[in-house]
């Protein structure tokens, strides 16, 4: 495994929806997985961060 993936290792529980949707993603724009859940929790903004930690 390369060590710089290696810093966390999170495992997430989806829906068969959420499952579907994903896979649908990965397969029309040919990137897996975890680059496209990457990409979505960089694109996440302080104030997004903020709203969460109060739920």
């Amino acid at each position: 495994m390369n060590k710089k993936w290696a810093a966390k290792r999170l495992t997430i529980n989806l829906t068969s929806t959420e499952a579907q949707k994903l896979e649908q993603y990965c397969s029309i724009t040919g990137r897996p997985a975890t680059d496209v859940i990457r990409e979505l929790i960089r694109s996440l903004s302080p104030q997004n961060e903020k709203v969460s930690e109060t739920l």
